[in-house]
């Protein structure tokens, strides 16, 4: 992770897309060490986490993971998810936080020097490109280590640096202690992320 002493930091992470690469790669966040490991590499000015809420169910799996993320130093960006049935007759569920990802990212790009995008999705190559003519170093933050990778090509070429989630593992992964004193939300998140039909591979 290449970051200077001083210089301004926001973190950007698609909710879905991290929890997925780090399925994937067999080990659970833990945000309160996440949070805690980028404060240490510069200016941390602000930490959104990007995810969709089924609203419409008296009691959403992820709400406890929502109120805690918003009550510990992150920014939450939320929006309901839209079911609809597709051409088979199959239930399916949206959730895509692209847009509000894009938008925050482009309004903090007077006031940061480096944004760090958790996400692989393909689809930010344009936006990176944007930041990055604004001055603003980009760093994503995806694994190249899972069957398939989970970062397309041209969003990791894009960018100034690519870290991949491995590297991260000591540092920002769930240990029994951190278990012990955190709710748990892997299942929370496993209840909404396996739901929704978003793209989670990318494959370069």
């Amino acid at each position: 992770m290449r970051c200077y002493a001083g210089e301004k930091i926001a973190l950007f992470i698609d909710g879905s897309n991290l929890y997925a690469a780090a399925r994937a790669l067999g080990f659970d966040i833990d945000y309160k060490k996440l949070l805690d490991f980028f404060s240490t590499k510069g200016r941390l000015i602000r930490a959104f986490y990007y995810t969709a809420l089924v609203e419409d169910q008296e009691y959403s799996p992820i709400r406890p993971l929502v109120d805690w993320l918003d009550y510990n130093g992150f920014t939450m960006v939320t929006k309901p998810t839209k079911e609809f049935t597709d051409a088979t007759g199959r239930r399916k569920i949206k959730g895509n936080m692209d847009i509000e990802l894009a938008v925050d990212l482009m309004e903090m790009a007077e006031s940061i020097d480096h944004a760090i995008l958790f996400s692989g999705d393909g689809d930010f190559r344009s936006l990176v490109e944007a930041v990055q003519r604004k001055g603003v170093r980009v760093t994503v933050v995806s694994t190249v280590q899972s069957q398939p990778p989970m970062v397309a090509d041209e969003l990791r070429r894009q960018a100034d640096h690519f870290t991949d989630l491995t590297e991260l593992v000591k540092d920002i992964s769930r240990s029994p202690q951190s278990a012990k004193n955190e709710p748990d939300f892997s299942k929370a998140q496993s209840i909404l992320y396996d739901d929704l039909n978003e793209k989670t591979d990318y494959v370069p």
